[in-house]
């Protein structure tokens, strides 16, 4: 009931914070559409500064009853230590974040933020696990320490990248984050899905507000930070990150497939397999929906069968994938009916 109650609060605050900003900044924080965008109205943007709020509140509130009423339900395995850590990270990406989505922002500054905030995060938390560089003392924990803050860094980029269609990135993400909660014991994630779940409302097909770079980046974030847990053990690591390849694995997969089309990777473009789908006649809600249901099944192969399961789930992104490009090999009056 304490769960319920708080995961209730989130979604609540979420709706509401959401709702004001669309009422209140929308033409401060107004997408218009250009020739990259998939959408045709002008929407305003920063709305995932809502759940922002909304997860912090409810985390900081479970966090005070936990202290005065003595109760160590409320903490929800989360001490007021390992939030403000988890907490810290988080800080400069929606900083920036929110500036970005305002005025914009260069992208070597957006990146030597991403490189403080996950900086702090793995020296705060710890190394992704990797077990075959312990041989090497000294020098296998840096070699970790910066592969982590790279691909820490990644995550973010991806999340970001992947934000293009109403509800996608963050329709797929409650699903990354419930399995994530349950699989790697982290019940106050669950307080963020349903602080998601309030953002949805509002962002899902038609969109009346989308997250921005604020609320993307945050969401790379925190699915990282989820994933460097305290006793993390190498094997479930490794099987709990296969959960965000149907989302990150469009844009690893376009990122190739862009740099063997020797194309500037720094180039805006509409080239992601979820924009192509959506040209030729898939709804906002389908390509999300696809995605969504993709990332559950993978998530209930992961839970079944651990690190086997992470190994099908390869095999089905890559699958699915293929399946991709063979539908947008049919010409778009077939894909339309």
């Amino acid at each position: 009931m304490v769960l319920f109650s708080l995961c209730f609060l989130g979604f609540a605050l979420s709706l509401v914070t959401v709702a004001f900003l669309k009422r209140r900044f929308g033409q401060l924080l107004l997408d218009i559409p250009n020739d990259r965008s998939s959408h045709t109205q002008p929407t305003p943007r920063g709305g995932g500064l809502g759940f922002i709020i909304a997860f912090a509140t409810t985390c900081a509130i479970a966090l005070f009853l936990s202290f005065s009423l003595q109760c160590s339900d409320f903490r929800l395995n989360l001490t007021a230590q390992q939030w403000l850590f988890f907490s810290l990270p988080l800080i400069p990406l929606t900083i920036v974040g929110i500036i970005d989505d305002r005025q914009g922002v260069k992208a070597s500054i957006r990146y030597l933020v991403q490189m403080l905030s996950a900086g702090i995060a793995v020296s705060l938390f710890h190394p992704f696990p990797q077990p075959w560089l312990n041989s090497f003392g000294n020098v296998g924990t840096i070699v970790a320490f910066l592969l982590t803050v790279i691909a820490f860094t990644a995550f973010i980029n991806f999340y970001n990248f992947m934000d293009g269609l109403d509800g996608l990135v963050a329709g797929v993400t409650m699903v990354q984050m419930s399995f994530l909660a349950i699989y790697l014991h982290e019940p106050f994630l669950w307080v963020f899905v349903a602080a998601l779940m309030g953002f949805l409302w509002w962002n899902w097909s038609p969109a009346q507000i989308f997250m921005g770079d604020a609320g993307s980046t945050v969401l790379g974030a925190t699915i990282s930070l989820s994933l460097l847990a305290p006793d993390l053990d190498a094997k479930t690591g490794w099987s709990a990150i296969a959960v965000i390849l149907p989302l990150v694995g469009d844009a690893i997969y376009t990122l190739v497939r862009r740099l063997l089309r020797q194309e500037n990777i720094f180039q805006a473009h509409r080239t992601h397999l979820y924009q192509r789908l959506q040209k030729q006649g898939w709804s906002h809600q389908q390509v999300a929906l696809a995605y969504m249901m993709l990332t559950a099944l993978s998530a209930v192969l992961i839970g079944f069968w651990g690190l086997f399961g992470a190994g099908i789930t390869v095999l089905l992104v890559i699958a699915s994938i293929a399946l991709g490009e063979v539908v947008l090999l049919k010409p778009l009056s077939m894909s339309k009916s």
